[in-house]
């Protein structure tokens, strides 16, 4: 089976890439324009703080009665109060506004995929599906606080600042105006557009990194006895290395943003005490007026000092957003991969709920399986699934085996070849028809009842006991402390390979699926337990089983074993028959008695 690999996207997120993602935020408008409000008079409350502590130090210094400086002194104490209360409740509001959603967005990427094609996932690295759900979603939600919300104050507080100085003196308003649009439209711009492509490097990057990592801790044990944990390590550096190389592309480009910024306070003040010192000596401008005109610049460039940072985080959040969209796009897609070559014109597709009303046969004929854009690993099967009908494929490793049951299961399109279900074309899942049992099925970090749940949720502890025992657990619950309520450590850490096996067995078990598709249910196991398992499996005439597995012995409880190798069919029929007239199938079986397995 071909390990999946980071789904590729666009160099450039598509247009619209942001909007959407928006509406799946489901962002209050109202609240939102309350957090720009709020927002606007904090830093409205810094401006006038400025202003007014500059007029009262300069009419101080001209001593006049201190009743006439009274108003002023209760205004820098109501500005610096209000500064700090209003940042506060914006806190509030736009966080709030935020987490929520956040929330929206994340319980919507789970139930779509949920709901959704299960293929969307396979050619996802778990590290990388873990970044999307989680750090993707957390950037778009940002987009609010580090993004929208900062460009909004800004314009507003802008415009309200430079409207004041115009009352105040008019050619020091004009060049605040023109070096706030220095600072809050050209910094932003070219943070921005060296964000473009950086940000989106630095997304993929990163999903590089989580991957690594998490294939580094889950498959530590493997890893070391292979000896591969030196080549996994160094590709984790060479992973954090390009997250790191793209964090520094950003950085140049973000200090000129800021640099730009900082020159447009220093120019601001500058062009005030250019037009104001003569205005001064005029006559046409107060002296008291001038420490207001100069010094109020400094407070009005806080909030754009915020922008280039935003547009950074503009970029950021899209790119995020086009990985959460591009997942949730692949999930909700139509299967034109997927058609049936032989169906014709007149082919339906499969029906869940049809299925079940009618006897569930899954049938494929001349099937070709492979991951989309690799090679073909099997060609030419054909086989028939019903219920009380068992079928093993059997074949050495690499042959194909895996790819087979996703593809019967509708997690693959097929490549060739055609495959029904109760007599429809099968395009995509099967719903609740079929049921597919990976390996690497995950065990859920809560009560041993609970993991049974995963596949009837309306499962009683009499049914969850009665299955544990019929899958060889039965003296182990026994010896747990909480039996059914007992707690598993995370992806069962906490429980031996055989142990973990028998668990997803009994989970397929009480599965109420017809047909039931299971990826090596016997391993971790002794003989006797392999033997039982399948005894398990196969001994009800409700349901229809087939299993992919590369032991052999014990293959004699089901109906038909199909042996390939080398892409194709090499031999199929019973247990028997092939042990007397398949010379290979014979040999394979003997290595496997003489190695004690």
């Amino acid at each position: 089976m071909t390990a999946p690999t980071t789904t590729s996207l666009p160099l450039r997120p598509p247009r619209g890439t942001l909007r959407r993602a928006l509406a799946l935020l489901e962002v209050d408008r109202s609240r939102l324009a309350l957090a720009v409000l709020l927002g606007t008079l904090a830093l409205g409350c810094a401006v006038a703080l400025a202003a007014t502590s500059a007029w009262l130090i300069a009419r101080a210094s001209q001593m006049p009665p201190v009743l006439t400086l009274s108003v002023a002194t209760v205004g820098v104490r109501a500005f610096g109060i209000g500064r700090g209360v209003l940042r506060y409740v914006e806190r509030l509001v736009s966080h709030d506004l935020a987490l929520a959603g956040m929330t929206t967005l994340r319980t919507t990427v789970y139930d779509r995929l949920a709901a959704g094609r299960g293929r969307a996932v396979l050619g996802v690295r778990r590290g990388d599906l873990l970044a999307r759900v989680g750090a993707d979603v957390d950037a778009v939600g940002d987009l609010v606080v580090r993004g929208l919300l900062p460009a909004a104050v800004a314009t507003v507080l802008g415009l309200a600042t430079v409207g004041a100085m115009t009352a105040f003196f008019p050619p020091a308003a004009a060049a605040l105006a023109v070096c706030l649009v220095l600072a809050g439209v050209v910094a932003p711009w070219l943070a921005g557009r060296a964000a473009r492509t950086t940000e989106r490097a630095g997304a993929q990057a990163r999903a590089r990194v989580g991957a690594e990592a998490l294939a580094l801790l889950d498959d530590a044990g493997p890893l070391t006895v292979a000896g591969r944990v030196p080549e996994r390590l160094a590709a984790l550096r060479a992973a954090d290395d390009g997250a790191q190389a793209a964090v520094d592309a950003g950085a140049g480009p973000a200090a000129l943003a800021a640099g730009l910024g900082q020159l447009a306070t220093g120019l601001a003040v500058l062009a005030a005490l250019v037009t104001g010192v003569p205005a001064v000596g005029a006559g046409s401008l107060d002296p008291v007026l001038l420490a207001v005109v100069v010094l109020t610049p400094l407070a009005a460039f806080e909030a754009t000092s915020l922008l280039p940072a935003a547009a950074v985080q503009v970029h950021r959040s899209r790119a995020a957003a086009a990985r959460v969209l591009a997942l949730l796009d692949d999930a909700a897609g139509t299967d034109d991969d997927a058609a049936d070559p032989g169906a014709g014109p007149s082919a339906r597709v499969a029906e869940p709920a049809d299925v079940v009303a009618r006897e569930p046969v899954l049938r494929a004929t001349g099937l070709t399986v492979g991951w989309p854009g690799g090679p073909a690993l099997v060609s030419g099967l054909d086989l028939e699934l019903r219920p009380g009908r068992s079928i093993a494929v059997v074949g050495p490793s690499g042959a194909g085996k895996t790819t087979l049951l996703l593809t019967l299961g509708g997690l693959l399109p097929p490549r060739a070849g055609r495959l029904t279900l109760g007599g429809a074309a099968l395009h995509g899942e099967p719903g609740d028809a079929v049921v597919v049992v990976p390996e690497d099925a995950h065990v859920f970090g809560t009560t041993v009842l609970e993991n049974l749940r995963v596949a009837r949720g309306d499962l009683g502890p009499d049914a969850a006991t009665a299955a544990l025992h019929r899958a060889g657990l039965g003296a182990w619950l026994a010896a747990l402390p909480d039996g059914l309520d007992t707690l598993l450590g995370p992806d069962a850490r906490t429980v031996s390979g055989g142990e973990r096996r028998r668990l997803l067995l009994a989970r397929a078990l009480v599965s109420p699926a017809p047909l039931l598709l299971l990826d090596e249910p016997t391993e971790h196991l002794d003989r006797a337990g392999a033997d039982a398992a399948l005894d398990a499996l196969t001994g009800d005439p409700a349901r229809g089983v087939l299993v992919v597995t590369h032991r052999l012995t014990g293959l004699a409880a089901v109906d038909e074993v199909i042996r390939i190798a080398h892409g194709r069919v090499v031999a199929r029929g019973s247990h028997a028959h092939l042990l007397s007239h398949d010379a290979g199938y014979r040999e394979a079986v003997r290595h496997e008695r003489e190695d004690g397995r």
